[in-house]
């Protein structure tokens, strides 16, 4: 589903990412983890195509990401969910409009809107704050809207950069929970990470990365 090959990234003088080459197979969940700046955020941009590699190559769902045209990497998109740490939630529309915007630009019907949007805060349970705004909402329930928007429409590949950065433990544990259930259903699911907590009580593959370089692929212990 997503080969990294031998991926390096340079910001002037500044390497982000030195030669870094992983795989991630259809329907596995993966974390990234390392120190801020160490190139999480840096190799997550270069999966949906905000930033090019300085040299290797990103495949995805067999396209080399960098060389798309910019209608076609809006095509791919389509295919990706993104959660964010700082949620990017719009803040002048309700939790119903804010699901609903990322199939309202593609042209959906309202009655397939109405139908995928009621499924997405049920499976995030947000069912009864449909009609409230984001600033009335608590960083933990920001951040279940924030995948029910990426789970609108039916990623293959869930990529979340930092989700629970923002979070106290237990949210936190929510919203990994949540990103379990999302790969349970067959999504595959890639989070940027530097939450050792968070990551110590999964069992899931673990890709280090440590000032741009992989150090480390396995199991978390």
């Amino acid at each position: 589903m997503l080969d990294i090959i031998s991926v390096s990234k340079k910001y002037q003088s500044q390497m982000a990412l030195h030669d870094v080459t992983f795989s991630l197979s259809k329907g596995e969940f993966a974390f990234i983890m390392g120190h801020s700046g160490s190139g999480k955020s840096t190799l997550l941009k270069m999966v949906y195509g905000a930033c090019k590699p300085t040299s290797g190559r990103v495949i995805l769902f067999n396209k080399d990401v960098a060389k798309l045209s910019p209608r076609y990497t809006a095509a791919l998109r389509r295919k990706l969910g993104i959660v964010f740490q700082d949620y990017k939630l719009i803040q002048s529309k309700t939790v119903w409009e804010n699901i609903a915007f990322a199939l309202e630009v593609q042209g959906a019907s309202y009655s397939y809107i109405k139908r995928k949007v009621a499924e997405c805060l049920e499976f995030v349970g947000l069912n009864l704050r449909s009609r409230d705004f984001p600033h009335m909402l608590s960083g933990g329930e920001q951040q279940r809207v924030g995948i029910a928007r990426a789970l609108v429409n039916n990623p293959q590949l869930l990529l979340a950069d930092e989700p629970t950065g923002n979070l106290d433990f237990e949210n936190s544990k929510t919203i990994l929970s949540l990103l379990g259930d999302v790969n349970n259903m067959g999504t595959s699911v890639l989070v940027a990470t530097h939450d050792k907590e968070i990551v110590s009580i999964t069992r899931k593959r673990l890709i280090k990365l440590d000032h741009g370089q992989l150090t480390g692929d396995g199991n978390a212990h």
